[in-house]
């Protein structure tokens, strides 16, 4: 009796025994099964990625992590999707991915293109439109984007467009990018107005733009446009005609071709709306579209009592001289032209240096023939 007993004392020792290097073989197996997928997943999600060149990958506006994954995979750029976003959300820094354009080096892990889609900055694209620009030439340009879509089939008004800058993403409206444009404008003029100087001789918001866009085309340099801008309010104030040249090239063409020419005397004397030699005051419209800096200019002008300027060289970038009255101006204008001739005589003699050097060279035996 007490045999029978103690051999099923040891059987049941024995089966206990049994059930828990039972449950503890199945756990090693667990915790190798476990760790082998960890380590599959890290060497997945780490590792060097399929691409074999540098290439660009878009972010679309809206896109979340999972909706990337799958265009990523799709693509080239990983080898799967769920590593990258499951995986990937749980070990960055953020899983928020930014809109835009990327560049992916060549071999990028998942973990380093995750890193640059939620962290890095996006490829620029941008319009730009110089100070002084028309709206028919920023259209234009606009238009010649290729990345951007649509059209634009009709002007804004002139001086509508704040000049500088506009990012977009490559396949935005060319309209879109045009209303920026005319917001800029819009608010910027509104908060110089504000800023203005008292008793200037300007009714409006209006008729600053007006005068910028003509002080913007009168100078090249930036620092000058206070100087510029003050010889022109004081000729309002006087009252005098403005007398810019800019406002009857913008009568001639208005704004849609470049003259690529000297003004006629019959352009001058001819009346036109725009020709400030003929008519008082201001033209009806801008003439360009100003920056910032010269609509400040013309709402803080410089305090002076210059009535003229005359350009102080051969080349915009030497900028004016001024002067209080007309005797002074007088002589200005002489010595700018025996410098505008010196200069054209200058240029005379280096064409005809280099007619001669070609005539030299032409007249010079082959050096490539040998003697036969």
């Amino acid at each position: 009796m007490n045999d029978r007993r103690n051999r099923r004392r040891r059987r049941s020792g024995n089966g206990l025994i049994d059930v828990l290097n039972g449950l503890l073989t199945l756990l090693v197996i667990g915790l190798v099964v476990v760790g082998g997928g960890v380590f599959y997943i890290a060497s997945q999600y780490y590792g060097t990625g399929p691409t074999a060149e540098d290439r660009v990958f878009r972010v679309e506006s809206g896109n979340t992590l999972s909706t990337t994954a799958g265009r990523l995979e799709e693509q080239g750029f990983i080898t799967n999707s769920f590593i990258f976003s499951q995986f990937g959300s749980r070990v960055e820094e953020s899983a928020i991915v930014k809109a835009g354009d990327f560049n992916i080096a060549a071999g990028s892990s998942m973990s380093e293109i995750l890193k640059e889609l939620t962290q890095g900055n996006p490829l620029r694209h941008a319009v730009t439109i110089p100070e002084g620009w028309t709206v028919w030439q920023a259209v234009n340009r606009i238009n010649d984007d290729d990345q951007l879509t649509g059209s634009i089939d009709q002007l804004p008004p002139e001086g509508s467009l704040l000049p500088g800058s506009y990012d977009y993403m490559p396949g935005d409206t060319r309209q879109s990018v045009l209303d920026k444009m005319q917001l800029a404008m819009t608010q910027a003029l509104a908060e110089v107005w504000e800023t203005r100087q008292p008793d200037l001789p300007l009714q409006s918001p209006a008729e600053l733009l007006i005068l910028a866009s003509i002080v913007e085309k009168e100078t090249g340099v930036a620092s000058e446009r206070p100087q510029i801008a003050a010889v022109f309010v004081n000729r309002l104030q006087v009252p005098m005609r403005l007398q810019s040249d800019p406002t009857i090239i913008y009568g001639i063409t208005k704004g849609q071709s470049t003259l690529d020419r000297g003004i006629r005397r019959s352009e001058i004397d001819e009346a036109t709306p725009y020709n400030t030699y003929q008519i008082d005051g201001l033209p009806p419209t801008p003439i360009a579209n100003p920056g910032i800096d010269a609509l400040r200019a013309v709402a803080n002008p410089d305090a002076h009592e210059y009535l003229y300027f005359v350009a102080k060289g051969a080349t915009p970038s030497e900028g004016h001289v001024f002067a209080e009255t007309y005797a002074q101006h007088q002589e200005n204008v002489a010595r700018y032209r025996e410098i505008e001739e010196a200069a054209q005589q200058e240029r005379e003699a280096e064409a005809a240096r280099q007619a001669l050097e070609a005539e030299e060279a032409d007249a010079e035996p082959d050096a490539t023939e040998g003697d036969v």
